[in-house]
C-alpha cells in the first residue's frame, strides 16, 4: 500500500530539481562569504540558505508545471513528468507559490527588504521571463535567462549587508556568463529531444558548429572575470592561480568536445565541476585571508 504523504514528499523533491537547488544554495553561500569577508555567523547563514532554498525549489516546481506539455515529449524528463502527475497540477502550483511566498516573507521580516525583493525577482524572472517567454521564443533565451541563475549570488550577498557592491556584480556576471555554455552543452546532447518538444534551443536553430563556437567564446570569457577579482584585491594571488588552472581545464574540455562534435555530457559535467570549484576556492581564499587578518590583529 502506497503512503500518500511519502508520495507527496518524494514528488515535491523531484520537481524541485535538488541538484540545481544545492548549487544555487552553494553560490548563495559564496555570495555571503564575499559580503562578510569571511564565514558569516551561523544564524544568518542558515536563514539565508533556507530562504534561498525554499524560493528556488518553489520556482523549480512551478517551472515544471509551466513546461508540463513539452516535458512529456522529452525522455530525460520522464521522472519529473511522473512526479507532477502524482502531486497533481493544482497542488504543484499551490506548493510552489507557498514556498516562494514563505521565503519572501521570512526574508522581509528577518533579513532585509532588498534581499526579499531579489528573491521575488529571481522567482519571477525564472518562471515568467525565462520559462514563459525567452525559452519558448528565442534560441538565445538562455543569455538573459541567466539572470535568475545568477541572482542567488546577490541574494546571498545582500543577506549579510543590504547593498550590492562591485565585487558582487563581478561574481554575478561570472554566473551570468557561465550559464549559457553550461546549458548549450546539455542542449547539444539532447538537441533531438528539444526539437521534438518544439523548443528552438541554439543547436536546433543554428546548428552544432555555431553553438560550439559560442560555447568556446563564453567559456574563455570566464577566465578574465575570475582574475579580475584578484587584481582588485578581492581575492589573493593563490585564488588567481587556482582559477586560471580551472579555467584552462574547463576550456580544454570544451574545445575537445567541439572538435570531436561529441562527448557533450563531458563538457556539461566539466562546467558544473568548474563552477563549484571556483566557488569553493573563493570561499576558502576569503576565509583564510580573514583568518590571517584576525591573527595579525591579535598583535596590534
Amino acid at each position: 500500500m502506497k503512503n500518500p504523504i511519502r508520495e507527496i514528499v518524494v514528488s515535491t523533491v523531484i520537481l524541485s530539481k535538488p541538484g540545481i537547488i544545492l548549487s544555487v544554495v552553494f553560490t548563495g553561500f559564496a555570495g555571503m562569504v564575499l559580503s562578510q569577508k569571511g564565514i558569516p555567523a551561523p544564524g544568518i547563514a542558515l536563514l539565508g540558505c533556507l530562504t534561498l532554498m525554499a524560493s528556488a525549489a518553489g520556482a523549480a516546481i512551478f517551472n515544471n508545471f509551466l513546461d508540463r506539455k513539452s516535458d512529456k515529449l522529452m525522455n530525460r524528463l520522464s521522472a519529473r513528468v511522473s512526479a507532477l502527475e502524482r502531486l497533481g497540477e493544482e497542488n504543484s502550483v499551490i506548493v510552489s507559490w507557498t514556498m516562494i511566498a514563505g521565503a519572501t516573507v521570512a526574508s522581509a521580516i528577518w533579513i532585509n527588504a532588498l534581499n526579499a525583493f531579489l528573491i521575488v525577482l529571481a522567482a519571477v524572472s525564472y518562471t515568467v521571463l525565462y520559462t514563459m517567454f525567452l525559452k519558448r521564443n528565442s534560441p538565445f533565451g538562455t543569455v538573459l535567462g541567466g539572470i535568475p541563475g545568477a541572482l542567488p549570488v546577490l541574494i546571498g550577498y545582500t543577506a549579510i549587508r543590504p547593498v550590492i557592491e562591485t565585487e558582487a556584480i563581478i561574481l554575478f556576471t561570472f554566473m551570468m556568463l557561465w550559464q549559457p555554455p553550461h546549458f548549450w552543452a546539455l542542449a547539444q546532447k539532447y538537441s533531438g529531444e528539444y526539437e521534438k518538444a518544439g523548443i528552438a534551443v541554439l543547436p536546433v536553430a543554428f546548428g552544432e558548429k555555431y553553438t560550439n563556437i559560442l560555447i568556446i567564446l563564453y567559456s574563455i570569457s570566464l577566465i578574465p572575470l575570475t582574475l579580475i577579482m584578484s587584481l582588485m584585491g578581492i581575492t589573493s594571488g593563490y585564488f588567481a592561480a587556482v582559477a586560471l588552472a580551472l579555467g584552462v581545464y574547463f576550456n580544454i574540455t570544451v574545445v575537445k568536445c567541439a572538435i570531436a562534435n561529441k562527448g557533450y555530457e563531458g563538457a556539461f559535467g566539466a562546467s558544473i565541476v568548474y563552477m563549484l570549484l571556483i566557488m569553493t576556492a573563493l570561499i576558502v581564499d576569503i576565509a583564510m585571508r580573514q583568518r590571517e587578518i584576525d591573527r595579525l590583529m591579535e598583535f596590534v
